[in-house]
């Protein structure tokens, strides 16, 4: 266990204990749930979790560019590109010209992009309440007003990086 010392100059500790910082945390805790999706994705479909972002923000959104993609997800531009690639080619979106931009392209599902779609969103769903599962409903909901209001500040703190606002 690591023993916090407090610096005299600013009353705070002047070591690091990583198991009580808020953006390790956040990423440890981020990485285990992404992980828990990404198993019973790629069991039943075959997708990456890359891939299924990709899918969710077309299922929901639908024409989007990769840059959407991007800001929605706060996934990189390679990382969104190669899954752009992994899908088309697997034949669950589409990607066509942009008439208005022809430095873009504007993205969709196919039929089957859509079918797998309205399959994962059930099972995503079942997921999400698993993890919860341990919390009580009001617990749930002051969740997801604490993370609306670290995404907002973040997002402040970060101008630009992605990750849209939930809706």
């Amino acid at each position: 266990m690591t023993i916090n010392t407090t610096d005299d100059r600013t009353d705070e500790p002047s070591e690091l204990e990583l198991s009580r910082f808020l953006p390790y945390r956040l990423s440890v805790v981020s990485n285990l749930v992404s992980r828990a999706f990404a198993r019973r994705y790629e069991t039943a479909f075959g997708l990456s979790i890359p891939e299924w972002r990709v899918m969710a923000v077309l299922g929901r959104y639908a024409p989007a560019s990769s840059a959407d993609i991007c800001q929605r997800t706060a996934m990189d531009k390679a990382k969104v590109s190669r899954a752009v690639t992994r899908l088309v080619a697997a034949g669950y979106i589409t990607r066509k010209d942009n008439p208005i931009d022809q430095r873009q392209n504007v993205l969709g599902l196919t039929r089957d992009g859509r079918r797998i779609y309205r399959q994962i969103v059930p099972l995503a769903f079942a997921t999400e309440r698993e993890v919860l599962e341990g919390l009580s409903a009001e617990e749930v909901a002051q969740l997801d007003q604490l993370l609306t209001k670290l995404h907002a500040r973040a997002a402040t703190l970060a101008p630009g990086d992605g990750g849209d606002a939930p809706d």
